[in-house]
């Protein structure tokens, strides 16, 4: 079936726009838009590719759960793949989902199935697997496949022991992977927001952002300052013991130590579970922690294993959510804010209302066009919703309220922090000041710069880069390499050898592969999968900043949104001063090269990394293959050369044996490289 060019087109923006904000939500923990806004994004898009097949993509956010994991921590494959659940916001689209579910089985309309019914705690979901009932590791969901190693963060939290079953009472498993929620109870979180005031600390938004805050913390001993709570909601893998249901599952945490909400029900039909979630849900103001609703499931497994998952979630269970918590109050007045990344985000000024037990004084208005399309208008009398009882938001103006002195809001066209004129391609909703040097963007820039997946730069955390940003020791990240040992000292908290160690990693980061550097500049759309494709094509900074539009979408896997992204970056005078500046202090700006030998050893070669490694990280694995002249692709297919296999390898390890790919380990990896 050909597909309309306008269709391909709105199908490759809602991909864009659902993986950034998916990224806001999983990974940074800072939303920008509502979950209705995203939940409506994502149903459009399913909607085309249920249309046009062929606008399917490896990459679409409907062939994954969330957003890539940070490379910040080590990353972890989920065997089996921890989805995300389809929402239903009333009664009506529960029954909806019960029919389907009779329909896929080939029951009567009118038939009954067994189903589990269970809070859906709004914290941070993880998995933690458990070996001949000793904690082995414990992970974030990440984007459903694979999720980032918290291990010695969950081994702070009480509430997850450390050891399995608890009471002695059974066996343990050979095998568990035990799967639940990591959160803040509201007393939990009342009082870490207190002591963080007295210590004139920013203070939490919600509990769902603290819980998740806590547990991606790089050092464990701030999470085990944290009141975190866990309560588990199900199985992954599971080996050593047998269960045939839901139920089953639940009982077996119970009977192994691991905590279960006490107000999980199992019900003989729909209706009984429908009363009983009307009944719960109508307690949420008495709850002691944060819900935005109700998890139903189908119980038997066998029956689970029939209905199987479409696209990103499973068709045997279904959330049935909360409805936004909604008050009108007056907007006052609309601002702007300047992102990491440059994205300048407008957000409405209210008179302050109560909304479900909050004050609200700000929303999110998310983008100009948000505004323009539903004319709010400064001084209107709006509607503000708590988005999943938590991200305040403007719904509507209401307009049988306005008096005629209501004012139109105007976005700006130079940057409120630096100047800069702003940027807005013609089909994106997002405006942009890209100046690398741009105040508001500074300190988070400087952080991005040094993070392990970029410059690894150990020492310089957000702390520090905030410190150096106020003491005006940096004015953008050129200026790192101009620090001296007098000037951090000035600092607070800085000793001598404190001093030394930052010192030292500043000028060990100069060696960072080119990719790195590249990566580290910030750029929209320039991760580290990006950075490394650029780079192997384009082979130097200056060729690259050279390249027209054309010549970048030219590259295999680059589209036209990144394209403009690189071209505007490097167009801008003061981008172009800090990659002066950085060569001027011998960051490597190029493709090494290398002996034809070395240049050799791999070339041609494709290869995929999976499992858990013994001595090199997957990011180390990767780098080492891609400075020998190989590619590393996610997916084994029959173009794979080498898998590479650790311990736990998961279906990849399956499917390379389906289709005779060599399956290879790391120590002889390293001997194909010459090391």
């Amino acid at each position: 079936m050909t597909v309309p060019p306008d269709m391909e087109s709105e199908a490759r923006e809602l991909r864009e726009f659902l993986r950034y904000h998916s990224y806001r939500y999983h990974v940074l923990d800072s939303p920008e838009i509502s979950d209705g806004e995203y939940d409506r994004a994502l149903a459009r898009l399913v909607e085309l590719e249920g249309e046009y097949p062929g606008l399917v993509t490896a990459d679409s956010p409907t062939q994954r759960v969330g957003a890539a994991p940070s490379p910040e921590f080590e990353p972890v494959l989920h065997e089996q793949p921890m989805l995300s659940l389809d929402d239903a916001f009333d009664v009506a689209q529960v029954r909806q989902w019960h029919a389907r579910v009779l329909r896929f089985l080939e029951r009567e309309p009118d038939s009954d199935i067994e189903l589990v019914v269970e809070p859906k705690v709004d914290g941070l979901a993880v998995s933690i697997l458990y070996r001949d009932g000793a904690l082995d590791r414990a992970a974030t969901r990440g984007d459903g496949y694979t999720g980032e190693n918290i291990t010695p963060n969950a081994r702070t939290i009480r509430s997850i022991p450390l050891r399995i079953p608890v009471e002695g009472a059974r066996t343990a498993p050979s095998v568990c992977e035990v799967r639940g929620e990591v959160y803040l109870s509201l007393q939990a979180f009342e009082r870490l927001n207190q002591e963080r005031a007295g210590r004139e600390e920013s203070l939490f938004a919600n509990p769902r952002n603290a819980a998740a805050g806590s547990v991606r913390q790089l050092d464990s001993t701030i999470t085990a300052r944290r009141p975190l709570s866990f309560l588990g909601y199900g199985l992954g893998r599971l080996e050593g013991a047998t269960v045939t249901s839901q139920w089953e599952a639940l009982q077996l945490l119970r009977d192994l130590g691991i905590p279960v909400s006490g107000d999980v029900r199992r019900f003989a039909s729909l209706g009984e579970a429908l009363s009983y979630c009307r009944d719960w849900m109508a307690r949420r103001d008495s709850l002691a922690y944060e819900a935005d609703g109700m998890v139903l499931k189908v119980n038997d497994f066998e029956l689970q294993e029939r209905l199987g998952v479409v696209g990103r979630a499973p068709r045997w269970a279904v959330a049935f959510k909360f409805a936004p918590r909604e008050e009108m109050t007056r907007l006052l007045d609309i601002g702007v804010n300047v992102g990491r990344t440059g994205v300048v985000t407008p957000y409405a000024v209210l008179e302050p209302v109560n909304i479900g037990g909050v004050i609200v004084r700000q929303a999110t208005l998310h983008n100009e066009d948000y505004i323009s399309e539903r004319d709010i208008r400064i001084g209107d009398t709006v509607v503000v919703a708590r988005a999943g009882d938590v991200i305040p938001r403007v719904v509507a103006p209401v307009v049988s309220r306005r008096t005629g002195g209501e004012q139109p809001f105007v976005m700006p066209t130079q940057c409120p922090s630096c100047g800069q004129g702003l940027i807005r391609a013609e089909d994106e909703a997002a405006t942009y000041c890209t100046n690398s040097a741009c105040p508001a963007q500074l300190a988070r820039h400087i952080e991005y710069f040094a993070s392990r997946g970029a410059m690894d730069i150990e020492g310089l955390g957000e702390r520090v880069s905030q410190q150096l940003v106020d003491a005006g020791l940096v004015r953008d990240v050129a200026h790192l390499y101009h620090l001296s040992q007098d000037q951090l000292l000035g600092l607070e908290g800085f000793a001598e050898k404190r001093a030394e160690g930052l010192l030292a990693g500043i000028e060990d980061s100069k060696a960072r592969p080119f990719w790195r550097v590249l990566m580290g500049l910030g750029i929209r759309r320039v991760g580290g999968v990006v950075a490394q494709t650029l780079v192997e094509h384009f082979r130097s900074l200056d060729r690259l900043a050279a390249a027209t539009e054309e010549e970048i979408e030219a590259v295999h896997g680059m589209g036209p949104h990144t394209a403009a992204a690189v071209t505007q970056w490097f167009a801008q005078p003061s981008n172009q001063a800090v990659v002066d500046r950085l060569r001027r202090v011998g960051v490597t700006l190029e493709q090494e090269s290398v002996g034809a030998a070395e240049a050799g050893a791999l070339a041609g070669r494709t290869f995929v990394i999976t499992g858990r490694l013994a001595h090199l990280t997957r990011a180390q694995v990767r780098e080492r293959i891609l400075g020998a002249g190989g590619k590393v692709t996610e997916t084994v297919s029959r173009s794979t050369d080498y898998l590479v296999a650790g311990e736990d390898p998961g279906s990849k390890l399956e499917r390379a044996a389906k289709l005779e790919v060599t399956v290879i380990g790391e120590d002889e990896l390293l001997r194909l490289l010459g090391e």
